[in-house]
């Protein structure tokens, strides 16, 4: 690669990180062809962009980004696949997914909304975050849930006038 062709991997990698709030990092080496193809499908239903990067150019476009990754920049040794999503969640899901027929992809760490998380033992924690739709509807259901407690106690209440005749 000529120094004018790692330039404007770096630009183009800094302008796909200026436009999202999630990036996963995992080590998805050595998976054979059919199982890759099958994450790549899994990643293009669930709208995650999946790309294999060099990890020099990843780290200068995290360098030459507005985000701050901190030390997630320090993960970025071996074989690197980065995951872009827009919910904080489902580049999680898939990898564990993918995790119970074999013991690839590791999880490396991520950036979710300004939050750094290195180290494949918070893969879990990850699963579990709440994307902001799946937060909207919880609030949502636990606003209405006093409504409907007070219309079904009206509703069974007895109408004392009817039994006063």
């Amino acid at each position: 690669m000529t120094r004018e062709e790692k330039s404007i991997a770096i630009e183009d990698l800094t302008a796909q990180l200026a436009d999202v709030n999630v990036v996963y990092l995992a080590d998805i080496s050595g998976l054979d062809a059919d199982t890759t193809s099958n994450l790549r499908r899994a990643c293009f239903k669930a709208g995650i962009k999946l790309e294999v990067v060099k990890n020099t150019l990843l780290e200068k476009a995290m360098e030459a980004s507005d985000n701050d990754y901190g030390d997630l920049a320090s993960v970025l040794k071996g074989n690197t696949s980065m995951f872009i999503a827009d919910t904080a969640n489902g580049p999680a899901k898939i990898i564990k997914e993918f995790r119970k027929k074999g013991e690839k992809p590791i999880f490396k760490g991520a950036y979710i909304n300004q939050e750094i998380f290195i180290g494949d033992n918070l893969l879990d924690s990850l699963v579990a975050i709440k994307s902001k739709e799946e937060v909207i509807a919880e609030i949502i259901g636990l606003l209405q849930s006093p409504a409907k407690r007070v219309l079904a106690a009206l509703q069974n209440q007895p109408n004392k006038e009817e039994g006063a005749e």
